[in-house]
């Protein structure tokens, strides 16, 4: 008796999550990108089988809706790479979650991310899993607070270790170079 009413509550609150995503085809497709029936099932099922690796409950709604609205505007992402890509980005969401020991709000996390994905990964998520959020996330757990001003934004400088694009001291040694 008890499985099946366990079984009851998991299949609404299915129903509920799928009714959800295929609502975010209305503003998502603007940019281009909508997901069938079939991949927003898949991208449920993926989201259960993060919870269960990184050890995570969810109560009310995902994060899979505020994932998308997040970063359905990417110049990375497109039709062909759309669910893959929110799979991904969906699974190193919950793993930087534990990451940071739950100190960043589920906002604060997505700005960076989004952030980063965009300026400093170029849409790579491999880029985005094994280099900037690992820094961000042991800056956290170090004691760093600089992300809660800004919500995540702006942070990824003061953590790179990478020497970046300075354009005005390219043009400086093009200059000296050909004049």
């Amino acid at each position: 008796m008890e499985d099946n009413f366990f079984e009851m509550i998991l299949a609404e609150k299915e129903k509920k999550e799928m009714a959800v995503l295929m609502a975010c085809n209305e503003k998502t497709e603007t940019f281009g990108l909508s997901l069938t029936e079939q991949e927003a099932r898949e991208l449920v099922v993926c989201r259960n089988e993060s919870l269960k690796k990184y050890r995570r409950v969810e109560f009310g709604n995902g994060i899979l809706d505020k994932l998308i609205f997040t970063f359905c505007d990417s110049q990375y992402i497109n039709q062909e790479n759309y669910k893959e890509t929110m799979e991904k980005l969906q699974d190193i969401f919950y793993c930087f979650k534990n990451e940071a020991e739950d100190q960043l709000t589920d906002d604060e996390l997505l700005s960076f991310m989004r952030e980063q994905f965009e300026e400093i990964c170029m849409g790579d998520t491999e880029y985005l899993e094994s280099t900037c959020l690992p820094r961000f996330a042991a800056a956290i757990r170090a004691g760093y607070r600089g992300y809660q001003e800004s919500g995540g934004n702006g942070e990824y400088e003061n953590l790179s270790q990478e020497a970046r694009w300075d354009k005005d001291l390219y043009m400086d040694v093009v200059k000296e170079l050909f004049w």
